[in-house]
């Protein structure tokens, strides 16, 4: 089994920023594909970002694109989102999902497995 867990999340002002980690036990991260989603009341989860340990390969969303990084931390072993320039539309829980690195279809929620438990995101004055 794998088992996720985020932290970092909190309480920023607009243009602030703010760093989420994800740690992951079970597998190593060269196994995983891995996505940063983000959800709100009411809606669904909507991915922010995702990123293939092994090849590199990342994908974001137009609301992410130009501020936010999805990026590995070799020496802490976690999957890391930097967000730059904060709105307050990026509030919102942020969840670390994982799956199997070959999976395709990693943009969408259905395609993962493995799911941290969220960690709030509050961007207000």
């Amino acid at each position: 089994q794998v088992q996720l867990v985020e932290s970092g999340g909190g309480l920023v002002q607009p243009g602030g920023s703010l760093k989420l980690s994800c740690t992951a036990s079970g597998r190593t991260w060269g196994d995983f594909a891995v996505g940063w989603f983000r959800q709100t009341p009411g809606n669904e989860r909507a991915l922010v970002a995702s990123f293939r340990w092994r090849s590199g390969s990342l994908y974001y969303a137009n609301s992410a694109k130009g501020r936010f990084t999805i990026s590995k931390n070799n020496a802490e072993s976690t999957v890391v989102l930097q967000m730059n320039s904060l709105k307050p539309d990026d509030t919102a829980r942020y969840y670390c999902a994982a799956t199997r690195d070959d999976r395709s279809g990693i943009t969408i929620s259905a395609a993962y497995k493995y799911w941290g438990q969220g960690t709030q995101v509050t961007v207000s004055s």
